[in-house]
């Protein structure tokens, strides 16, 4: 007696609906997983998720509103053996730490959505993670380094925008000292040589998003 195994049910998550079309091409061709639910916002995805109770939910990072970080955190609060694979332009250690810490099982650049999904998809689905062999690498090199603090991070954020260290220090409600004094504490955490390279290293690893 045979037994039928149930397709493994998939949502996918994203603001750009050539992806999802790419992603929906991609699983029409597997004759064990369907796609059951397609959302273009994290507030959306929480209550799709809810609804449809997929097995295995796809997660864009960045949308409008609430972010994909904050939908796998809500989502994973709500159903805590949610399983979540992160879709991203991105291949910065830093962001992809902090979707694995908000409980994302998988991390999926979607340069290579086409040769990987199918089995990125069935690792997770089978309880495992799978995460880009260079980004894992990245992050455990980056595990024990002081992370910045949130003023450090605005700080870094108005040099990353051209701004001086006066203007930052008007827009922040601070002394241009203190500024100083936060670049300084600043370029050891990144290993930096200058304002420059910090904010070329940050953009980089995913610490800064502009």
């Amino acid at each position: 007696m045979t037994t039928v195994t149930k397709p493994v049910r998939i949502m996918a998550v994203d603001d750009h609906e050539l992806l999802l079309e790419g992603i929906a091409a991609v699983l029409e061709a597997q004759d064990d997983m369907t796609l059951v639910g397609e959302a273009a916002s994290g507030e959306e995805a929480v209550e799709s998720f809810r609804r449809l109770r997929p097995d295995v939910t796809l997660m864009d990072l960045r949308m409008p509103g609430m972010t994909g970080l904050q939908a796998i955190a809500a989502i994973r609060a709500e159903f805590p053996n949610a399983r979540i694979v992160v879709l991203t332009t991105y291949a910065g250690d830093a962001q992809a730490a902090a979707a694995l810490k908000a409980g994302a099982a998988g991390y999926l650049l979607k340069s290579l959505v086409r040769k990987e999904l199918i089995e990125t998809i069935r690792a997770v689905h089978a309880g495992r993670r799978r995460i880009p062999a260079d980004i894992a690498t990245e992050i455990a090199e980056h595990v024990a380094d002081d992370a910045l603090t949130d003023r450090e991070l605005q700080v870094l954020r108005g040099v990353a925008s051209g701004k001086s260290n006066k203007l930052i220090a008007v827009e922040l409600d601070i002394s241009e000292g203190t500024v100083k004094t936060h670049m300084k504490s600043i370029l050891p955490k990144l290993n930096a040589n200058d304002r420059t390279h910090a904010v070329t290293i940050a953009l980089r690893r995913g610490i800064l998003d502009l």
